[in-house]
């Protein structure tokens, strides 16, 4: 079975990790799939690449916009979430050498997925296939199951909000 990468922690960077890798498996020419949980901008970097790097590089988003309220999703958030994961169960049937699950541990932290089914999912998961899960949150069910955990710390960052295009989306 491939290995599974978590990336949890309240530090920037989680992302960036875990495409860093899929850059890395298109740059050799082996398919990555990224699933993004509770992100619906087209607009982001590391959906948008995908242009360039196709056939290599496939994104996919699975939210709205707008940012979720952590404290009381939106059913249509939880709908979204399901369907994500169904869609990343049918990406395993193609084996690709990646699959990143991104935001998917916030994403079960804040009730839109099932732990369980998150766990059932990586039950299915093919021996050709390495797995990344980022967020924040990590249920320690995910961390148990995990082959690396990363967990990224804030040290330091700026007192007002930070936001540039090209290096936090």
């Amino acid at each position: 079975m491939g290995k599974i990468f978590l990336y949890t922690g309240t530090g920037p960077g989680k992302t960036t990790n875990a495409i860093g890798l899929a850059i890395r498996t298109a740059g050799h020419g082996l398919k990555a799939v990224i699933i993004f949980f509770m992100k619906g901008r087209k607009e982001i970097g590391e959906y948008a690449i995908q242009e360039k790097l196709k056939p290599f590089y496939e994104a996919y988003l699975f939210g709205t916009p707008e940012f979720i309220d952590l404290k009381n999703p939106r059913q249509k958030d939880k709908e979204l979430a399901k369907n994500g994961l169904n869609f990343a169960r049918e990406k395993l049937k193609e084996k690709p050498h990646l699959l990143v699950l991104d935001e998917i541990n916030l994403a079960v932290a804040i009730g839109l997925l099932d732990v369980n089914e998150v766990l059932k999912f990586l039950d299915e998961v093919p021996e050709e296939t390495d797995v990344v899960l980022t967020g924040r949150y990590a249920p320690p069910e995910l961390i148990n199951r995990a082959d690396v955990v990363n967990v990224i710390t804030e040290v330091k960052y700026p007192k007002e909000i930070y936001s540039k295009i090209g290096i936090t989306y």
